[in-house]
């Protein structure tokens, strides 16, 4: 397949995702049903992400002509994708930008996000059955010419010594941060409640530590979170909740609450669901320097970073872990 081919069928599948098909319907709902994390409002959040911003047309266009991507791929490489699962069709990017380049794909998906991936790859073999020779699905990764892979920070050691002599892009545990300053108006914090509770926390764009000043008012900022009080429905995010409740008073620890979302004051980055963590600065600049070379964190949001509600909301060129993907890849 020519680049334009491999275009026009990924613009089919964005038109595909914004349809939401009586077929795609049920899609999700196997997919829910083999997940409880997956809840319709957060696969559909995805799906229509995924097609408005990484597959529209004149998009993907401007995107693949910016890196010369060539017409038809003179050395094409098997790839091997390990794909993370946390959040609906997160592994999609990676899928995207080996097509695009036009290398081979081999694809080990994770347990915890088969379905969707699985469906939307068949609809694309059943739209053009050439895709069959540029996408395929392995239980194991064997005999690639290059790997991505996306895990936690366990799994990710082990992916540098099994794919240390292949040229590969390994990527750990990250989350996201936001720097308040306190000037934010209540239609910014509602904004950044989306980017603290959306996909319940789990994305690696999820806000999860919020840096403030001295003496900042937490109770506008709470009431916008109530927005999401209907997370206390979701019996694997309620068990959560409670839990961590527990060990909040247990521990004589000081917390705020909106009645489904926990804020505490901690250093680390890395929460459990259901939490945030904050910690108070005098000096920004002196936060700003810290995050600088942060491995930890994939997003900054705040005034001078990322606006906030746009965390979930990334776009072509918004690489996992600032690696660009496709320069890697047409670099083999």
């Amino acid at each position: 397949m020519n680049l334009q081919e491999r275009i026009a069928v990924m613009a089919k599948l964005g038109e595909y995702l914004n349809e939401n098909t009586d077929e795609y319907q049920l899609v999700k709902e196997k997919a829910n049903r083999e997940n409880a994390w997956f809840i319709p409002e957060f696969i559909d959040l995805a799906s229509k992400n995924i097609a408005n911003a990484f597959l529209d047309k004149e998009k993907l266009e401007n995107w693949t002509r910016r890196y010369n991507v060539p017409a038809i791929q003179p050395t094409p490489r098997n790839v091997g994708v390990v794909m993370a699962g946390n959040i609906p069709l997160v592994g999609f990017h990676d899928l995207l930008c080996v097509f695009i380049s036009g290398h081979r794909l081999t694809i080990k998906l994770s347990s915890k996000d088969e379905v969707l991936l699985k469906h939307l790859a068949a609809k694309l073999v059943e739209w053009d059955a050439r895709v069959a020779d540029n996408i395929s699905l392995a239980e194991r990764l064997t005999g690639c010419d290059a790997y991505i892979a996306t895990g936690s920070n366990n799994s990710g050691r082990y992916f540098e010594h099994y794919f240390a002599k292949y040229p590969h892009i390994i990527r750990y545990n990250r989350t996201s941060v936001a720097i308040l300053d306190g000037t934010e108006s209540l239609q910014e914090l509602e904004l950044l409640a989306d980017d603290i509770c959306l996909y319940f926390g789990l994305g690696c764009r999820n806000v999860t530590k919020l840096f403030v000043p001295k003496d900042y008012d937490f109770v506008p900022l709470l009431a916008s979170v109530k927005k999401y009080g209907h997370f206390q429905d979701h019996h694997k995010y309620k068990n959560n909740f409670d839990y961590h409740l527990a060990l909040l008073m247990m521990g004589n620890k000081f917390y705020m609450t909106d009645g489904s979302t926990l804020f505490t004051e901690h250093t680390s980055p890395f929460t459990p669901v259901s939490q945030v963590h904050f910690e108070y600065y005098s000096d920004k600049q002196s936060v700003e320097a810290g995050l600088k070379d942060n491995k930890d964190v994939q997003a900054i949001v705040g005034h001078g970073f990322l606006p906030v509600g746009r965390a979930q909301q990334p776009a072509l060129d918004d690489y996992a872990d600032g690696v660009d993907t496709m320069q890697f890849l047409l670099s083999l």
